[in-house]
């Protein structure tokens, strides 16, 4: 390579890399903004994260590329008219085309690794987003929020405000012992309940208990500051 064709090359590069620097940074700040409030409330973790956003450089990668070749043609030549080193060049008499030689050697590199990246690496993207949601779902330190269930067979119903993946401790819970009929007859509303795998126990506190009539007026309520249940049949 002459001198001319490093010397060309070296001030495009230069500009190029930070393009493409540039951009990829005000993308991942853009996208994090979005995001990070879902890593945090899910308790992802940053390994799994930074696997995540690898996965999705190709596909950035295939937009960003073009558009930082041609900022990048624009400022460094237009750096070169200014300086008048272009003129020089032809003064000299090295050809115009001489001179963008090693810049359009460079553009098609770029031609043939966008087109590598959207034939290789990029459809994977968003096969790539999905494994990565269904992963953090699965997260053992994800929070669950706002669960409903129904124990048919015992005629219970549960509701929790949040309780993490994997975890025996419910915050914010209230059950409702229901009869044949669907009638509520005591509703359990605690704080916190959580569940003794030893002795398969559940112990709720903070508990407010109130027992209600078949028309469904409140008859006795109690507040406990712990209370122990041994006959329910629900586990985590």
């Amino acid at each position: 390579m002459r001198l001319l064709d490093r010397y060309v090359v070296r001030n495009f590069l230069q500009v190029y890399v930070y393009c493409i620097a540039g951009f990829v940074s005000i993308w991942l700040i853009f996208d994090v903004s979005d995001n990070i409030s879902s890593f945090i409330d899910n308790h992802i973790p940053l390994s799994l994260v930074a696997r995540y956003y690898g996965t999705q450089l190709p596909q950035v990668f295939i937009i960003l590329l073009p558009v930082s070749l041609l900022l990048s043609l624009l400022f460094t030549l237009g750096r070169m008219s200014r300086a008048n080193e272009i003129v020089s060049m032809l003064t000299a008499g090295v050809s115009l085309t001489r001179v963008l030689l090693p810049l359009i050697g460079i553009g098609l590199l770029t031609v043939a690794a966008t087109m590598a990246l959207n034939y290789s690496l990029a459809p994977h993207a968003e096969l790539a987003r999905k494994t990565f949601v269904s992963e953090a779902q699965a997260h053992p330190g994800r929070y669950i929020q706002g669960q409903v269930f129904r124990n048919r067979t015992d005629l219970r119903t549960w509701f929790v405000q949040n309780f993490r993946l994997g975890d025996n401790t419910f915050n914010n819970i209230q059950v409702l012992q229901q009869d044949a009929k669907d009638n509520i007859v005591i509703s359990y509303t605690a704080a916190r309940a959580v569940y003794r795998p030893d002795t398969k126990t559940w112990e709720l506190e903070n508990v407010r208990a109130a027992v209600y009539d078949p028309a469904g007026n409140i008859v006795k309520e109690e507040f406990y500051p712990s209370l122990k249940i041994e006959h329910w049949s629900e586990t985590p």
